[in-house]
């Protein structure tokens, strides 16, 4: 399965390598991430232009999601026999760990064709069923909670919100580029500390994940 995932990485990094590895704090997820002994100097300008066009944001864990994890971990009851829904996938960890913790259904969504392969192969890689696809549009039924972990990096991602509110009433918000969300539907309810895994140099000003909640749990 890893192997499909190493091609993947290598159509932009082509020196990479994908390992699988136990999340920290999380052990009992483990997903194919690149090897954290990658060289984090400067890259070659033609690949640097392949990562800038096409970057493979899907095998790293982010710190929002390791983070979120974390906290699912600790608060199964937010997502036990719900119909959870992960909203930009990445690697599927958020959405996996919704699965392993007790979610009846969860379904992933990213509308980048390589995350959501990868997110296939590291769900199978930790023995849970999600439901994969590639727009929201897709995702048919109830939803009983939204997941989103870091997504709002880019404000133009914002809008995001406001199509998730126009069809699901409770969303769960994880990152850590952000201090608030101004909309008044959402409030902080949890701040966990998570760097992004493996850490390749990530500025330690993004090391606190907050929580954001609409609706209820």
């Amino acid at each position: 399965m890893l192997t499909l995932l190493e091609a993947n990485l290598r159509t932009t990094l082509p020196l990479a390598r994908i390992v699988a590895q136990a999340l920290p704090g999380c052990e009992d997820i483990t997903l194919g991430l690149i090897d954290p002994a990658f060289p984090t100097g400067p890259l070659p300008a033609e690949v640097m232009r392949d990562v800038i066009a096409n970057p493979a944001y899907w095998a790293f864990c982010w710190g929002s999601g390791l983070g979120l994890a974390r906290l699912l971990n600790e608060h199964p009851q937010w997502v036990a026999g719900k119909t959870v829904l992960d909203l930009g996938c990445g690697s599927g960890v958020a959405a996996i760990a919704a699965a392993r913790y007790g979610a009846a259904r969860v379904i992933a969504c990213d509308n980048d064709p390589l995350a959501r392969s990868a997110t296939r192969i590291n769900a199978a890689l930790n023995r849970v069923e999600l439901d994969v696809v590639a727009q929201l549009s897709d995702v048919v039924g109830r939803v009983n909670l939204v997941l989103l972990s870091d997504v709002l990096y880019d404000a133009a991602n914002l809008p995001l919100l406001d199509e998730v509110h126009a069809r699901f009433s409770n969303v769960l918000v994880a990152d850590s580029r952000i201090r608030a969300i101004t909309d008044c539907r959402y409030r902080c309810i949890a701040e966990i500390e998570a760097r992004t895994f493996p850490n390749l140099g990530e500025f330690d000003e993004y090391r606190m994940v907050r929580l954001f909640l609409a609706g209820g749990l």
